[in-house]
């Protein structure tokens, strides 16, 4: 399998120029990762970096794009360091794609910027919800239509411990393994989950089918084991970028993470045809949207 992360030798979270390598391959659903590029901490906010910092009732701790943050727990000082990190982490993080990708600047939509200060190894979730299953992202209340999920990850973790990932093949390659077993889509019971504020808005037959690529992929513990994969420390001080809803990928161990999630509609990338719904609607044989 050609290799799914192409390492970048960057130090600075803006890009002069450009590169139509780096944007090819990240639309191909390669893991672009940036070993030297560090979000650096203010001294004063070495003591956020402290599982204690999140409610335990919310699984991370959240800020959105009006600026409240959710989450969190502590005082009104703990709660405002928290954001002034978080909302300096979306600038630089909203930096480097605007630079990296400047076609897609006026078209991004921004998402909540989140901080994970909780340790991988110790969550127990159902098999569905476990993302140390390698999969691809969707999601069973928010129908996106084909709306890509573009992230950007740094590992903050003070111990120097690495944020350790399991990428595997390409989204194509798993989608011609798991389609065939895939459920026929009803659009009538798409139409009863929405009238009945099940999902958010109507689950096209797009989403539909990345909701059982996801859930196929988590189930199937021969694909787990025996599929094509690279396991990948991404030490602290590193950032790596992705789009989630096309690289398979598992979360396996590592602490105090940041992450930008943007999204875009697949039109405005450089290669639409690259995107998810070209590629599923192109084996499905018909529309999905």
């Amino acid at each position: 399998m050609e290799s799914q992360i192409f390492e970048i030798d960057l130090s600075t979270w803006q890009i002069d120029t450009p590169n139509d390598q780096w944007i090819t391959a990240l639309e191909a659903g390669k893991v672009l990762y940036f070993p030297n590029l560090p979000f650096e901490l203010l001294e004063s906010e070495r003591s956020l970096l402290d599982p204690a910092v999140r409610d335990p009732k919310i699984r991370n701790i959240s800020l959105d794009a009006r600026g409240h943050l959710k989450g969190a727990a502590g005082d009104t000082e703990v709660q405002l360091a928290l954001a002034v990190m978080i909302g300096r982490f979306r600038e630089q993080a909203l930096s480097l794609v605007h630079s990296l990708l400047p076609k897609y600047a006026k078209a991004l939509r921004l998402a909540p910027t989140s901080y994970r200060p909780t340790k991988v190894e110790t969550r127990s979730q159902s098999w569905r919800a476990d993302d140390r299953r390698m999969h691809v992202d969707a999601f069973p209340s928010r129908p996106n239509h084909g709306e890509r999920i573009l992230r950007v990850f740094t590992n903050v973790n003070p111990e120097g411990q690495p944020r350790v990932w399991r990428v595997g093949e390409p989204f194509e390659t798993v989608a011609r393994r798991f389609l065939p077993r895939a459920k026929p889509y009803v659009h009538w019971q798409a139409s009863v989950m929405k009238s009945l504020h099940v999902t958010k808005s109507l689950r096209s037959e797009y989403d539909h089918l990345m909701l059982q690529l996801h859930d196929g992929m988590k189930k199937d513990m021969v694909f787990q084991q025996e599929a094509t994969q690279v396991t990948v420390p991404f030490p602290a001080g590193s950032v790596w970028v992705c789009f989630s809803d096309q690289t398979s990928h598992a979360v396996m161990s590592g602490q105090y993470m940041l992450e930008q999630t943007l999204h875009l509609r697949p039109e405005e990338q450089y290669d639409p045809a690259s995107s998810p719904l070209a590629i599923l609607t192109r084996l499905a044989g018909h529309p999905l949207v």
